[in-house]
């Protein structure tokens, strides 16, 4: 059974609301106080969500007119999201490849600080999220993309807090920041 984009849509915000939003009071990774938690995690490692992952971020980035080579981001918030869209690919040709972003290279090997592509010098990318608040891991994963030949189109998380990120990548790398819902669609 095949489903129609507005009922992923639904059946992936009804997943995240039931497994990855929470409301509360809860202290944040930037020290802030907030009324409502969002782990993506439980949601992006669920098999049921991954398909409606993948779709969603495709459909995203078509309508953003992004075609990228590679999808990726900082790990570990952005690998469940590249590996889906990676393998929703498969159906929805062009075949797009994932990737990993470290926040600093290794210290042993190849001292990569992306992992996952043969070769990096010119793709095209789009940059992900789970969860995007003020941008900085953002942030870090377009620097470490930028920094390895890497040419970023645009960035997608899978929910915005609306908390300053978009505006952090258009003025500090002149990145668009996109989302597949905001935050404030879980407040309804």
């Amino acid at each position: 059974m095949t489903s129609s984009p507005a009922e992923d849509l639904v059946d992936l915000h009804e997943i995240l609301k039931k497994k990855s939003v929470q409301f509360g009071t809860f202290t944040l990774a930037s020290g802030q106080t907030s009324d409502v938690y969002v782990d993506c995690r439980p949601t992006t490692c669920d098999p049921r969500a991954m398909p409606l992952i993948g779709r969603a971020f495709l459909r995203k980035m078509e309508e953003k007119r992004w075609f990228p080579d590679a999808v990726g981001g900082l790990t570990l918030g952005a690998d469940p999201i590249a590996f889906a869209i990676a393998r929703e690919s498969l159906d929805r040709p062009p075949v797009i490849d994932c990737f990993i972003v470290r926040k600093e290279r290794k210290p042993h090997g190849m001292q990569k600080l992306v992992e996952g592509l043969e070769s990096t010098e010119g793709r095209k990318v789009v940059v992900l999220d789970d969860v995007c608040t003020k941008g900085e891991s953002t942030a870090i994963a377009i620097r470490n993309a930028r920094s390895v030949g890497m040419e970023v189109v645009g960035a997608i998380c899978l929910i915005d807090r609306e908390a300053g990120a978009s505006e952090l990548l258009r003025s500090e790398f002149g990145v668009e920041l996109a989302s597949i819902f905001k935050l404030a669609d879980f407040r309804k």
